[in-house]
């Protein structure tokens, strides 16, 4: 493991938590949207993340030991894919509404503002935890300077 790979580790983790929260902020935006661009309700999307580098201890040791090639991926996350939730959409009876069907229902979306601003809470919490690691090893990096002197 080279000496900047937790900083790297860190920033991965922190673009992950960047992209999470504008797509919650997104879906919060659009909680109400009862026509998107295809005409239907919009869609909640959720972001699927995925794991950079070695997939067990094992792996990380025996690449430490083997003397990876300079530049190879430490480890981290990536986003790798942003899909659409698979929740149904919501019935609400709002006669009055202009989209209302002929029973009276309009179709919104299937998102839950409660469910966004807790995802928001923990993507919020999981980005200040990155850069607390990424503080953390900064510290030890300059500590590290400071012996060499």
């Amino acid at each position: 493991m080279g000496l900047f790979d937790a900083i790297g580790i860190a920033g991965s983790g922190l673009t992950a938590q960047r992209i999470r929260m504008d797509v919650t902020a997104e879906n919060l935006a659009n909680a109400n949207t009862t026509k998107a661009a295809n005409g239907q309700p919009y869609q909640r999307q959720e972001v699927v993340l995925a794991q950079v580098g070695s997939s067990s201890f094992g792996g990380a040791l025996s690449g430490a030991i083997q003397q990876t090639a300079v530049g190879a991926p430490a480890g981290g996350v990536k986003v790798s894919a942003i899909v659409a939730d698979a929740t149904p959409d919501q019935l609400v009876y709002d006669p009055g509404n202009p989209e209302a069907n002929a029973q009276g229902y309009v179709k919104m979306p299937n998102v839950s503002t409660v469910t966004e601003m807790t995802d928001l809470i923990d993507e919020s919490q999981s980005y200040q935890s990155d850069v607390t690691a990424m503080q953390t090893s900064k510290s030890m990096f300059s500590a590290t300077l400071g012996l060499l002197k």
